[in-house]
């Protein structure tokens, strides 16, 4: 993946809401590049730190329409706690096969599920939890 700064700025839809900003103690740009194989993710740019060769001061990936952002600085450990990234999908199997192919590893089982939507959710190498939503036909 290219390690400089992006050249041109993402679309504004992109950068609306809640942008989570994630730490990934020195692994945000394998991160970045597992997020593309796992959630065929849009690399949008990358600030090398120029202090600390191979780590970067910011990364930017599209997945499913929605920015997350990256950092290897100020951090100590990756992973969330007690928190997970939801992908709502039309087309959950497609996402969760790829996910789980890239090396995610099944927390719970995609499957339909009581409230009538397909759902699962697996750890990325990272720590990351993520779950896959596709939402039920409305009967």
């Amino acid at each position: 993946m290219t390690e400089t700064l992006q050249k041109t700025r993402p679309d504004d839809a992109m950068m609306r809401g809640v942008i989570p900003y994630l730490g990934f103690a020195g692994r945000a740009g394998e991160a970045a590049d597992f997020y593309i194989k796992a959630f065929g993710a849009t690399d949008h740019g990358r600030m090398p730190d120029p202090e600390q060769p191979g780590k970067f001061m910011h990364l930017q990936i599209e997945i499913n329409g929605g920015c997350l952002m990256m950092t290897d600085m100020n951090t100590d450990e990756g992973g969330l706690r007690g928190a997970h990234m939801q992908l709502v999908v039309s087309d959950g199997r497609t996402w969760w096969d790829r996910a789980v192919a890239a090396g995610c590893t099944i927390v719970e089982p995609y499957a339909r599920q009581f409230w009538g939507d397909d759902w699962g959710m697996v750890t990325d190498p990272f720590g990351i939890r993520w779950a896959i939503l596709q939402p039920g036909t409305e009967t």
